[in-house]
């Protein structure tokens, strides 16, 4: 099946924007995210608070742009590791789709952060032994850090039909993107020191980083050693 697009020049409201009632978790996360930014473009990652998407926790997940079109989890709900049979917290959200579809996700993921856009996708799984039909749908809503650029999104990964056998790996069916008005620039990845700056919603731990501490050389013995003998 072929890829479509949709593209529009306004921020959508929630009305249009969230018309597939079998996936209402998307509903709930994009109206939170909407209701957080309460004018302004974007809300900010430090606002996110897990209460206000209870129902929806399973299904959302934070990101953290880590280079252009790449972005790894920092938070995500249970359903992703169900779907992954693992742990994806630190993974890259590319690897939750096929190497066909990867290249799409790249330029998708590089619109929500430096567009920045509201992206919806509709994904179809790869079926085979033990893995059944999987429709879903992925919500990824841009956010500024603390620092201000737009390095983060909040997100939801919504589907239908059991998980089966992990991990679970999806194709890309349509992509519908929206373009956020008012942002003054694209995202930038800050320097390592500022992505470990503390975070206080939606509590995450820093991804600080400490190197080794140098090994003591061990001191050297002389090259030559002077033998005095008397006869």
């Amino acid at each position: 099946m072929g890829l479509t697009f949709q593209s529009e020049a306004n921020v959508i409201s929630l009305t249009r924007a969230r018309t597939d009632m079998r996936f209402p978790v998307i509903t709930e996360v994009y109206a939170y995210w909407d209701a957080l930014r309460n004018g302004r473009p974007l809300p900010l990652r430090s606002e996110i608070d897990p209460r206000g998407i209870e129902r929806a926790l399973e299904n959302a997940f934070v990101l953290e742009r880590i280079a252009p079109g790449m972005a790894r989890f920092r938070l995500a709900g249970m359903h992703l590791n169900d779907l992954m049979g693992m742990e994806v917290r630190g993974m890259p959200l590319t690897a939750f789709f096929t190497p066909k579809a990867r290249e799409e996700m790249t330029r998708v993921l590089e619109a929500v952060f430096s567009g920045p856009e509201i992206v919806e996708l509709t994904l179809s799984a790869e079926m085979g032994i033990g893995k059944p039909a999987i429709e879903g749908k992925l919500l990824i809503l841009p956010l500024r850090s603390d620092l201000g650029d737009v390095t983060r999104a909040l997100g939801c990964f919504a589907t239908i039909g059991v998980v089966g056998r992990a991990p679970r790996r999806f194709e890309i069916t349509s992509v519908k993107t929206t373009k956020v008005r008012g942002v003054e620039s694209a995202a930038t990845v800050p320097a390592p020191a500022a992505r470990a700056a503390k975070q206080s919603g939606f509590n995450e731990a820093p991804a600080g980083f400490e190197a080794a501490p140098l090994a003591t050389a061990p001191a050297k013995r002389p090259a030559l050693r002077l033998v005095k003998t008397e006869d």
